[in-house]
Formats: C-alpha cells, sequence, structure tokens
C-alpha cells in the first residue's frame, strides 16, 4: 500500500520560512517522479513544484520561483519543500504527489492528505 504523509506546515507570519516534508511507503522511491502542489480555499488544485526521479531536473510555478526549493533524499524516501518568503496569498493545503509518468505534468497517480500552511500579514 503507497502512502504519502506530508508534515511540516503550520501558522506563520509574512516573511518567515517552513520547510515541509513527504515520506512515502510502499513504493520504489527513486522511480517516481515527486511534486508538491496546492489548494487554497475557494480554488483549485495548482502545481507548486516537481523533481525527477534522482533530482536532476526541477520546476516549479511562477509564482514561487526563486522562494521556494524542491528537494529529494532517495535513500530516505523523502520529498522536500523549503518555502521562504512566505505571503499571505501562499496559504493553503499543500499537498506532495508522485508519477511515474511524463515528467512534470504526470498525471500523478499518488497524493498525500496534505499538511496546512497559513501565512498572516
Amino acid at each position: 500500500q503507497v502512502q504519502l504523509v506530508e508534515s511540516g506546515g503550520g501558522l506563520v507570519q509574512a516573511g518567515d520560512s517552513l520547510r515541509l516534508s513527504c515520506a512515502a511507503s510502499g513504493l520504489i522511491f527513486s522511480s517516481y517522479h515527486m511534486a508538491w502542489f496546492r489548494q487554497a480555499p475557494g480554488k483549485e488544485r495548482e502545481f507548486v513544484a516537481a523533481i525527477s526521479w534522482f533530482g536532476g531536473r526541477t520546476d516549479y510555478a511562477d509564482s514561487v520561483k526563486g522562494r521556494f526549493t524542491i528537494s529529494r533524499d532517495n535513500a530516505k524516501k523523502a520529498v522536500y519543500l523549503l518555502v521562504n518568503s512566505l505571503k499571505p496569498q501562499d496559504t493553503a493545503v499543500y499537498y506532495c504527489a508522485a508519477t511515474q509518468t511524463r515528467y512534470p505534468s504526470g498525471p500523478y497517480d499518488y497524493w498525500g492528505q496534505g499538511t496546512q500552511v497559513t501565512v498572516s500579514s
């Protein structure tokens, strides 16, 4: 059974940083491209960042370029999202996802339950 479990979210102030983590189990982690998505209240889920199998390629949404950094540790079966210079508009539930198909568009086969990030102004 594949499980993706996110952690690291919280309530922070604008300008703060967080490190989101996603622990994977039940899959051959290094054979999956990984990504982070987010969904703000009343909005559709949107792509945030992706990282290829061994981390050789990363991609970001324009809204987070230069502020967010995605990384992975295949030995630990984990993917991370370092989020800097947080803005109130970054408030959302952040999800990690895994795909074995086309990078970075997916489709994504597995999803975590999400971790809430709330940024106060």
